[in-house]
């Protein structure tokens, strides 16, 4: 199958009827070099290029796979998108008036399924269907302030570069609101259920509100919520709007974005605690765990985040997920090297030795494997 009918194909079930009757915008055609818009749309050019050649970017079955979800929401515009994902673990995308999107891996590990996924996309291509990148920048403050953010972008590390792309745009309350309604017409067009759109954006008001509880206000950090409004109105308001479309007949498609990420669960995973945003977090991995209770990978890390930000009674809590992920499919070895860890610091020889020689029964090449063995030899 060549790359092009792969990505069209791309997606869990056929075009609905009513994709059909859907009317969208005529093709944006490149503006002249010579005009405002043209100059910028060549910065976005210059910034696509270094994107292409990131450390960041990830390539093969998944881009093609997410490309396709973007393509099945776009249709005739599919030829003017280009989706980059790029291994950032937060939860971001963003498009830019030339075509060009952004989808962080951050965004994939919290979707649950395709509907989800095309959620956010249909939100981005919305943006670009109903001109706001462009709109934005026939003021000369906003080309200024883009041409800015263009220029320093190669002078920052990877991330830094690409939240600074990502937040070139920020578009008014009146901008998000017409791209939320448009993404929603798009995802019921394509025959996804419009109302998951409102049960991401409630999931991440959800991890807001684990850590501010945790350590404050997380809405200051959060690289999405700089550019996109987050208020629990928001949610609600997709809510209201979603319940209009009829639901009948319409796939959430959980299998083919689950397909898509599997190869890339266990990394993105060990990026999200890296973050040491412990309450959004374990509000992630509490959720994750709630959808599939069978996923010893997802227990694992649960587990793993109680171990790190121990706090009071994270110990037990980290004891008990990580015990439960190890008899559980899909659990790395880690999980015993965790396990005595635990052990070791709670004063548990026998069982800190017997999680250890499990550790290096699976896994004898390991990095640590010789500071394992020093464990075992302890009186």
């Amino acid at each position: 199958m060549e790359r092009r009918d792969f990505m069209l194909a791309c997606g869990s079930c056929g075009l609905s009827a009513a994709l059909a009757g859907q009317t969208l915008p005529e093709r944006l055609p490149r503006p002249k070099l010579g005009s405002k818009e043209g100059g910028l749309w060549a910065l976005c050019d210059r910034q696509e290029e270094r994107l292409k050649q990131s450390p960041l970017r990830l390539q093969g079955p998944l881009q093609d796979y997410v490309q396709g979800v973007a393509c099945r929401l776009a249709r005739d515009h599919c030829p003017d998108l280009r989706v980059y994902v790029m291994r950032t673990p937060y939860f971001n995308a963003s498009m830019a008036p030339s075509g060009m999107m952004q989808v962080w891996t951050g965004l994939l590990l919290r979707c649950l399924n395709e509907a989800q996924l095309a959620a956010i996309l249909g939100h981005e291509i919305g943006h670009y269907l109903l001109r706001h990148g462009l709109e934005q920048l026939k003021s000369a403050e906003s080309r200024s302030a883009f041409a800015t953010v263009i220029s320093v972008v190669p002078l920052a590390g990877p991330l830094v570069g690409l939240g600074a792309l990502a937040g070139g745009f920020a578009y008014s309350r009146d901008h998000e609101r017409a791209a939320d309604r448009m993404g929603l017409d798009l995802m019921a067009g394509a025959g996804y259920p419009p109302m998951e759109a409102s049960r991401i954006w409630a999931n991440l008001l959800e991890e807001l509100k684990a850590e501010a509880d945790w350590s404050g206000d997380a809405r200051k950090g959060s690289v999405l919520f700089a550019t996109h409004p987050a208020e629990a109105e928001r949610q609600k308001t997709l809510e209201t709007l979603a319940a209009g479309y009829d639901a009948a007949g319409r796939d959430a498609a959980p299998g083919p974005l689950a397909l898509a990420k599997a190869p890339f669960r266990q990394q993105w995973l060990e990026d999200e605690l890296k973050r040491r945003k412990f309450g959004e977090s374990l509000a992630l991995l509490t959720r994750l765990a709630l959808h599939d209770p069978r996923d010893g990978l997802v227990c694992f890390f649960l587990g793993e985040a109680y171990r790190l930000r121990g706090a009071e009674g994270d110990p037990e809590r980290a004891l008990e997920a990580c015990a439960r992920a190890a008899d559980l499919a899909g659990a790395p070895p880690e999980v015993h090297r965790s396990l005595g860890r635990l052990h070791r610091r709670a004063g548990r020889p026998k069982e800190m030795k017997d999680a250890y020689a499990r550790y290096l029964h699976l896994k004898p090449d390991a990095e640590d494997a010789g500071m394992i063995r020093s464990y075992l030899e302890e009186p």
